[in-house]
């Protein structure tokens, strides 16, 4: 028996962020892997990719309507043809489509097609074009899929009823418990330190590329009002993308310049969280987000947009609050109020993250690998 594994996604970045645990438990029990996406790591400050036997830089473009897709699909093909391949395992919307249709012809020889479903793009409240145009996608393609893995509730049961294929559930694709582990007081004073912020300031992180769906601009406008009410209060933008000069010019436009900065793409995150009081984040739409996890892991409370992903880790009034995602004064109220009673929801975010440990997922991929 084959002891190759193909992991796929249209990115190297997201790969290396979200697949380290499953890749390194592979390599563990004695499987080459290997991995094709686009290399874009030179743009992430640091990222490397781990646990790979061999690397292929694939062409992908992330709509699925480009042309230029088809290039990405030969060079897949040509690949998957030429190995005996165990499994391949896709990600994200074109990965996934684009390397179901390559292994057509080697699924029929046996290999294992696993696809991972990170978010989505259909769900309670989601635009009817997106149930129009990716619902009908995502359903057809389940045909030639031997395990589609899910990691929402939502999504499981979406697709447990409306699918053409095993459906399983795992509690996301495992947060750090290494890198993110609960923070004591002296910990935050310490990480503050090392950064050049006060013991005074109260910080609040957002961690996220800078596209339009992440709706950073959100939570620099509800700190219009938090530093009305908090004068000492600090927003910390960590992430790179489009949105960045939109980002610039609305601090500006809002005098926001000494209350809201932008840190670019980090690999200091573990010192940013451990130096934050809380974290917020204000996309519309998310799968299961690691950020979120991550903060819960060390103690952090969070205030979040209301969606189907933060749904999942967030529960009012326990580790956090939910807000409508351009509710800005709705934001800012809930800042207020948690930065008073932080100690309160610490525990909580600890409890409810528990299941989403990288350690955790790790077994929950072993059964679904049987391995």
């Amino acid at each position: 028996m084959s002891k190759k594994i193909l992991i796929t996604a249209t990115m190297q970045s997201h790969i290396c962020q979200f697949h380290k645990p499953l890749m390194k438990m592979l390599k563990e029990n004695g499987y080459e892997v290997y991995v094709a996406a686009r290399d874009n790591l030179a743009e992430k400050n640091g990222l490397k990719m781990e646990y790979a036997d061999k690397v292929y830089d694939i062409p992908f473009f992330r709509s699925p309507f480009n042309p230029k897709n088809i290039v990405a699909y030969k060079e897949l093909k040509r690949i998957i043809n030429g190995e005996d391949f165990a499994v391949i395992h896709s990600n994200t919307p074109v990965g996934g489509i684009v390397t179901r249709i390559a292994a057509l012809k080697t699924r029929k020889r046996g290999t294992k097609i696993f696809y991972t479903a990170h978010g989505f793009h259909f769900y309670k409240g989601a635009p009817f074009k997106n149930w129009l145009i990716f619902y009908p996608i995502e359903k057809f393609f389940s045909r030639f899929t031997d395990k589609l893995i899910t990691i929402t509730k939502e999504d499981y049961a979406l697709a447990k009823a409306k699918f053409n294929c095993k459906v399983c559930y795992i509690h996301g694709v495992g947060a750090n418990s290494s890198r993110y582990t609960p923070l004591s007081d002296e910990d935050k004073n310490a990480a503050r330190a090392r950064l050049g912020y006060s013991q005074d300031t109260k910080i609040i992180l957002n961690v996220g590329e800078l596209l339009p769906n992440k709706n950073q601009k959100a939570a620099v406008m509800a700190m219009k009002k938090v530093t009305g009410s908090i004068p000492d209060s600090l927003l910390l933008i960590a992430g790179n993308g489009p949105e960045k000069e939109n980002l610039e010019r609305l601090i500006a436009e809002n005098a926001l310049e000494e209350k809201v900065k932008l840190l670019g793409y980090t690999m200091e995150l573990p010192l940013y969280m451990a130096a934050c009081d809380l974290l917020i984040t204000c996309s519309y739409r998310e799968g299961l987000p690691m950020n979120v996890l991550e903060a819960m892991l060390s103690g952090r409370a969070v205030v979040a947009s209301d969606n189907r992903g933060h749904r999942e880790l967030v529960k009012n009034g326990e580790n956090g609050y939910l807000v409508q995602p351009d509710d800005y004064n709705g934001y800012a109220q809930r800042i207020v109020s948690l930065l008073s009673q932080l100690n309160s929801f610490a525990d909580n975010s600890i409890r409810l993250a528990e299941p989403f440990k990288d350690i955790n997922v790790v077994n929950e991929l072993k059964e679904i690998y049987e391995i």
